[in-house]
């Protein structure tokens, strides 16, 4: 990992915070061509009622419309956290290239558990497990922090929510 991959993740991280104000999971993500230039970010829209709106799965489908096959192995995918395996499989059947992840599957469920929030409702497997072919760099240690509290801040939020009902 090297400073310009710090530099998308920090962006998809800001994503996962604009995601988690807007009231979604914090989750971002930024697709970056292989020339370097910015061409897609997006961050989670779950709370649309629709819990496929990952940030992963719209930069897929907007690949798929405005990229050539060369382009999208050529472009790396930036996302604040590790796919899950819908956004996985999704990235590889487009095929696109590279992801690097600010913060693991295996942390997330870390920083669920410390707060009692219940697992996610799909497995959380390793990218290379759902699609071996596709390169993968992460975590970002130093971006670990404040993943970690935007987190738990959305754990809280929903066991209020929950309280409330």
């Amino acid at each position: 990992m090297n400073d310009t991959d710090l530099k998308h993740l920090v962006r998809a991280v800001d994503l996962a915070e604009a995601a988690l104000a807007s009231d979604n999971d914090p989750f971002g993500s930024v697709l970056v061509g292989g020339n370097g230039q910015v061409l897609f970010e997006d961050h989670n829209w779950t709370s649309t009622g629709d819990e496929t709106r990952h940030p992963e799965i719209d930069i897929a489908r907007w690949a798929a419309a405005n990229m050539t096959a060369e382009e999208r192995a050529a472009a790396t995918v930036y996302t604040s956290g590790e796919h899950c395996p819908m956004c996985a499989a999704a990235h590889a059947w487009v095929g696109l290239g590279r992801i690097v992840y600010a913060g693991s599957s295996s942390q997330l469920g870390e920083w669920l558990s410390e707060v009692g929030a219940p697992p996610p409702p799909v497995a959380t497997l390793p990218i290379n497990v759902v699609a071996p072919g596709i390169p993968v760099a992460g975590p970002a240690p130093s971006l670990s922090a404040r993943l970690r509290e935007l987190h738990h801040r959305r754990a809280a939020r929903k066991a209020r929510l929950h309280l409330g009902s």
